[in-house]
């Protein structure tokens, strides 16, 4: 309790939106900057969970034109400017911190989405080993770790990896995105496993002999900070699935498109 209090005496917490000190003392973000956040609103896309116009559409125009691997999705606020500087103060300037909120507004906004899916596994989009190394932390699996102590969920953060570093996704069209991030992502070598020729498929299956790849989830839970078009969560969906995964949702922070 004295380390905590030291702590805060030292390095007062900054609200993710306005990057001042928060008051009061105790909350996650000023109070004032609470509306500043555009936070997504019904209805919305039954796919991406972008908000949507018309109460009458059950898409939106990107999920309307692309199949989609992945069941479905939700995110918390619009990725407009507001939210823009507030994830690059994550990222860039290590504002980890602001997660707490986040993980926090996420986990209570969509407490029935992981409730539903009380036996799926978090699994954070991963960056590549260079970037972590220069960055210091993968803010999605930062994101990962926080919501699942607020749900209760399992994280595993090595499931996937990231094999490739791919050119920056900005200036990239939905279809350019997803062929950029074409083998950029793997299942880690410690779960993948080879049946013996002549032998059937046991993934998954009760009773495998000891020292075999460990046991895929049967449901996953994909933990990143901005959805764009979505592309790196279909190219993370079709690598989990080819390997056995056999549900895949998504939750993010941020969301663009839609409308």
């Amino acid at each position: 309790m004295l380390r905590e209090c030291l702590v805060s005496l030292l390095f007062p917490r900054r609200c993710p939106v306005c990057s001042r000190i928060v008051l009061p003392e105790g909350a996650l973000i000023c109070p004032d900057c609470v509306p500043k956040l555009h936070f997504i609103r019904q209805p919305s896309c039954k796919k991406c969970g972008a908000e949507l116009i018309s109460d009458r559409a059950e898409y939106c125009p990107d999920c309307q034109r692309r199949q989609r691997s992945f069941e479905s999705g939700v995110a918390l606020i619009r990725y407009d400017t507001v939210a823009q500087k507030s994830m690059a103060a994550v990222k860039y300037k290590n504002r980890r911190e602001y997660l707490d909120f986040y993980a926090e507004a996420i986990a209570r906004r969509y407490g029935y989405f992981f409730k539903h899916r009380k036996d799926a596994v978090l699994v954070p989009v991963p960056v590549h080993p260079a970037r972590l190394r220069s960055r210091g932390f993968n803010q999605a699996g930062e994101l990962a770790v926080r919501l699942g102590q607020l749900t209760g969920l399992l994280v595993n953060e090595r499931l996937l990896v990231r094999t490739r570093k791919t050119a920056p996704q900005k200036e990239l069209g939905p279809d350019e995105r997803l062929r950029n991030l074409r083998h950029a992502f793997a299942v880690a070598a410690e779960f993948r496993w080879e049946p013996a020729p002549g032998k059937p498929d046991s993934r998954n299956l009760p009773g495998r002999a000891a020292g075999t790849a460990p046991e895929l989830p049967q449901t996953v839970i994909l933990i990143d900070d901005i959805y764009t078009t979505g592309s790196t969560i279909e190219a993370c969906t079709r690598v989990l699935k080819a390997a056995g995964v056999r549900q895949v949702y998504f939750v993010s922070i941020c969301i663009g498109g839609g409308l």
